[in-house]
């Protein structure tokens, strides 16, 4: 998850009384929030496109040795370039026009497509299919429910983002020290489980964002930056689904 911050500029909020919002602040927010679904969206699908491309065109193969299994140098940089990208859009997005970070989100999604073209050597195109769609039914159910909850999440996400750096460690030490399948399981199912929650919590965190944006120019900013942090969940929750769900190929 992209650590975006959160500018809170003087609130823009619009009220028929103490208490009331108005349809126009309704609308707006409907508008926000489409915005921020479009990007995403979009996103998701530049990314299934390219890795399909790659995948069927056999162009994985100058990402992925064929013979021995490992990685090319240019798999390397494909790999870890969307990484410097989500860096480079957390920490200077203040600085950074509106098209840039357009810019950079999509080339983060083009990047993202060459690096996914590898599970294709992995999985059978059924298993990443029923993943997908599975992930895409699980985003949708708990994304409406950050959307709509009365119930703060701010705590949720702390312990979640938390959980996130715990995954991290875990993968590493599973990958080079213990390296256990019933390891894999268990860090593939926590992995499922914390991405869900930080859909939720990151979809109140974007809607929460409007009554400091609206009306401002910082609002084209936080719709790329909320698209990009729903696009981290999103895919992180495919990949760990795909992990536990996937039957690999022999």
């Amino acid at each position: 998850m992209a650590n975006w911050s959160d500018p809170r500029p003087t609130a823009a909020r619009y009220a028929t009384g103490a208490g009331t919002r108005s349809d126009a602040y309704d609308a707006g927010l409907r508008s926000y929030m489409l915005s921020v679904y479009n990007y995403m969206a979009s996103g998701v699908l530049l990314t299934g496109i390219v890795a399909m491309v790659f995948a069927l065109s056999g162009a994985v193969g100058s990402l992925v040795d064929m013979q021995t299994g490992r990685m090319t140098a240019l798999g390397w940089i494909v790999s870890l370039a969307p990484l410097g990208i989500v860096f480079a859009m957390s920490f200077g997005q203040a600085k950074m026009k509106t098209s840039t970070l357009q810019a950079l989100f999509w080339g983060f999604a083009l990047l993202m497509g060459m690096s996914l073209s590898t599970i294709f050597l992995v999985y059978t195109g059924t298993m990443i299919a029923q993943a997908f769609f599975a992930t895409a039914a699980g985003f949708a159910g708990l994304s409406l429910y950050g959307y709509t909850t009365k119930k703060d999440l701010s705590g949720l996400g702390t312990f979640l983002i938390m959980g996130v750096v715990g995954l991290l460690v875990a993968m590493l030490l599973n990958a080079f020290i213990f390296q256990s399948g019933v390891m894999d399981l268990v860090i593939s199912i926590l992995g499922v489980l914390i991405f869900a929650g930080l859909t939720a919590y990151d979809t109140q965190k974007i809607k929460s964002m409007y009554d400091y944006v609206a009306g401002t120019d910082m609002m084209g900013k936080v719709v790329i930056m909320g698209a990009l942090n729903l696009y981290l969940d999103f895919i992180n929750m495919f990949l760990f689904l795909l992990r536990i769900m996937g039957s690999q190929r022999s």
